[in-house]
């Protein structure tokens, strides 16, 4: 993979990553430039990219890339965002062992930046990660559309792009949950009614549902191979502050979710594996597919006790002052991901 040596600012961010070779372009820039030989092998096969590389699941799917062998590609769309690249790395947040990491300025609003982004790279992980832009902890009708736009420009980049073949977009068990049903088990199969998501003013749910609905229809038409996953609320560790916008915005309707059985949970590391994994099962001619991601189903009063306290969120809130046990449940099941993760899985000489 070539490395395109832009300005004298990022000497330093270079250094920092030690043996990683940084790369950084602005959109619109182009791929022109010296290209050097950085991987052995068919290098391109083991280069990804991933938009909201800086957010709380970007950076832990960029960490599970490293840790597998990839090269990744990491979008940014401002200097605030390189910076904290820098701060992650200086942590230990961003584990980097002989790999390469290259940032990409590009703008996730525009289709012909991304597709520059693109360029070069296998596979593409869309975590969907937004804060809201008024600052407040919330999740607005506004920020849904926005949300969905961006979904459907990423996976028309990726069927303009002449390298990209996989694309692995985050949704959202909510997605699923949210629905009038005679069918008690919740599974892939599963799709929540818009009209509900409306009526209930659940914009985040309705947000994760149009964007992967969107998705989907884009892909089928641009020949795009793509997967989703649907994980429960994010967990792990200082997780309502990393990640404020999306976590106070899906516990929104969480008496229901906590009556009825379906308030689930998924530690970020669990979530971050399972994307890699999806798309090492994608490399292997295997149709896209839709996946529901959890570890846990909230059932015992310990539990919403430690959600609410993590959260800030009072118990009587969580449970509106229920018991999960008073009325009919549904079953999450995750048997489709699960089998997928127990798999033994083939190694490759890529």
């Amino acid at each position: 993979m070539g490395i395109v040596r832009q300005k004298a600012e990022l000497d330093e961010f270079r250094r920092m990553l030690s043996c990683a070779a940084v790369n950084r372009r602005k959109a619109g820039d182009g791929f022109g430039g010296a290209r050097v030989t950085a991987f052995p092998g068919d290098a391109l096969d083991r280069m990804v990219c991933v938009t909201s590389g800086v957010s709380y699941l970007g950076i832990a799917i960029v960490n599970q890339l490293l840790l597998n062998g990839y090269s990744v590609r990491i979008i940014v769309d401002n200097e605030e965002d390189v910076e904290k690249l820098r701060e992650m790395e200086t942590s230990g947040e961003m584990r980097l062992n002989n790999s390469v990491v290259e940032v990409v300025m590009a703008k996730l609003t525009e289709v012909q930046s991304l597709t520059e982004a693109f360029d070069g790279c296998r596979g593409v992980f869309h975590p969907a990660a937004f804060v809201d832009p008024a600052g407040l902890s919330g999740y607005s009708k506004a920020m849904a559309e926005i949300e969905v736009n961006m979904s459907k420009n990423v996976v028309r980049a990726c069927g303009l792009s002449p390298s990209v073949r996989h694309c692995v977009l985050t949704s959202s068990l909510l997605a699923c949950i949210w629905r009038d049903s005679s069918t008690r088990v919740v599974d892939h199969e599963s799709w929540s009614d818009e009209a509900i998501c409306v009526n209930k003013k659940l914009w985040y749910a309705l947000g994760k549902l149009r964007a992967e609905k969107a998705a989907w229809e884009i892909a089928k038409a641009s020949g795009v191979k793509l997967a989703t996953i649907c994980p429960g609320l994010i967990t792990g560790t200082d997780f309502c502050r990393r990640n404020p916008t999306p976590t106070i915005a899906y516990l929104k309707g969480v008496e229901e979710m906590y009556a009825y059985g379906l308030l689930a949970t998924v530690s970020i590391d669990t979530l971050a594996k399972a994307h890699v994994r999806v798309f090492e099962e994608m490399k292997k001619a295997a149709p896209g597919s839709r996946y529901i991601c959890f570890d846990k189903v909230m059932e015992r009063g310990d539990e919403v006790e430690r959600l609410a306290a993590e959260t800030g969120i009072g118990v009587a809130s969580l449970t509106g002052g229920t018991s999960s046990s008073s009325r009919p449940r549904y079953e999450l099941s995750n048997a489709k991901l699960r089998q997928l993760m127990l798999r033994p899985q083939r190694c490759e000489n890529e």
